[in-house]
């Protein structure tokens, strides 16, 4: 767990008025804004100094990351996501320039290798190239746009509305086909809710509306993600409203298996950060109230957390919680945010999700302005990725803060 616990903290917190988990709420303090702004300002000048002459970021943890496809729209979404800041305009830029230059003139994506992580890149590329800063990279946005949605799993590539995997977003480094009918699927073209909310958010950012075809294609495989009690056949022991990452692949799902349904279904555990996304996801979709919006809303107030990664996890996926804790900080902030919830409550009380969130990431800072997990299943412990997220998250905070 990646809280700090330390007596002399626990002590400060108490006597600055913010106490334990469960003890009354107290108005955001203005010294905590002001911790706040340093903690960007100087995570925003440790992914600066890291960031490569031809404008790109580069792993020095995992060769994955080291050709600068994987890592320099994450990092430049996050910079673009930050408070104005001159000292980010050439940063910016330069990085901005380098996903431009990845268009060919005939409107393809080409990268040397092929691009590692090919959903997560179009999408964070496709929500950068929106910003109306970077109005004149149209063209470029557009044609990321387009390799983005050619990804979908949709009649377009074989897929049915009645195939389970149909509307979702995988992992395939091609653009995926459906098999013949006697053939599995690649595990990387199994369709998730990451690579899916990643999608989805990058269509909205475009311009989308939330009636477009693309969407509503979607909201099916995003529907078809949460644990949610059909009208006839309940299963409450299952459904409880949150949301699992993957179907039929016990091990990505972080949670693991909570078991067999009346129907023999395997089951998932859900979890803080696909419930998290999969809020975020239904948002997006235009569905902004119902008893789907409803229930993942209130499995997240419920579970709320900012030491650690919530939810059930199975004895032999326990070691897999912290894996994605900074994933789970930008994920629920987004969502909490979205729908205007200030305040949470759950089984210690209520809490003011910002606040707390924005404490525990501002004390989980390195010295040199960068964040790391030390669980290193999903990569979280290179500090360019920890770093993006942990940022993300806290900018999310800081616009719920009082100052």
């Amino acid at each position: 767990m990646l809280r700090r616990t330390r007596f002399v903290v626990l002590l400060v917190l108490i006597l600055a008025g913010c106490g334990p988990r469960g003890a009354p709420l107290q108005p955001d303090s203005p010294a905590l804004s002001a911790r706040v702004d340093r903690a960007l300002s100087r995570g925003a000048r440790f992914l600066v100094s890291r960031q490569s002459a031809d404008g790109a970021w580069r792993s020095d943890v995992y060769g994955q990351f080291k050709e600068g496809d994987a890592l320099t729209p994450l990092v430049l979404t996050t910079l673009l996501s930050l408070p104005p800041d001159e000292s980010l305009d050439d940063p910016c830029r330069r990085a901005t320039s380098f996903l431009a230059a990845m268009v060919t003139p005939d409107g393809h994506i080409e990268s040397r290798f092929g691009l590692t992580y090919p959903v997560y890149t179009s999408a964070l590329a496709v929500v950068a190239l929106s910003d109306p800063r970077n109005r004149e990279f149209g063209r470029a946005r557009d044609a990321w746009l387009a390799y983005l949605c050619e990804r979908q799993l949709t009649e377009e590539r074989g897929w049915q509305r009645a195939d389970p995997e149909y509307g979702g977003w995988g992992f395939s480094p091609d653009v995926p086909r459906k098999p013949a009918s006697d053939a599995a699927l690649h595990p990387l073209t199994i369709p998730n809710l990451s690579a899916t909310a990643c999608a989805v958010e990058a269509l909205r950012a475009a311009g989308r509306p939330a009636d477009d075809p693309s969407l509503r294609k979607a909201l099916v495989f995003v529907e078809r993600c949460q644990n949610f009690a059909s009208a006839d056949r309940p299963q409450p022991r299952f459904d409880d409203g949150g949301f699992f990452f993957i179907r039929g692949d016990t091990d990505r799902n972080k949670a693991g298996v909570a078991g067999k349904d009346a129907a023999g279904r395997e089951r998932y555990y859900s979890y803080g950060s696909t419930t998290a996304d999969g809020l975020c996801c239904l948002l997006a979709c235009g569905v902004r109230d119902g008893p789907r919006v409803s229930v993942a809303r209130s499995w997240l107030e419920r579970h709320f957390r900012a030491d650690t990664h919530p939810g059930t996890f199975a004895e032999d996926h326990e070691h897999k919680r912290s894996a994605v804790y900074f994933y789970y900080c930008e994920a629920v902030a987004r969502a909490l945010r979205g729908t205007g919830v200030e305040e949470v409550t759950g089984a210690d009380g209520k809490v003011r999700w910002a606040e707390a969130l924005a404490r525990e990431l501002v004390e989980l800072q390195g010295k040199e302005g960068g964040w790391i997990n030390p669980n290193s299943a999903v990569r979280e412990d290179d500090p360019i990725v920890a770093t993006s997220l942990a940022l993300r998250a806290l900018a999310t905070c800081r616009s719920r803060l009082r100052d």
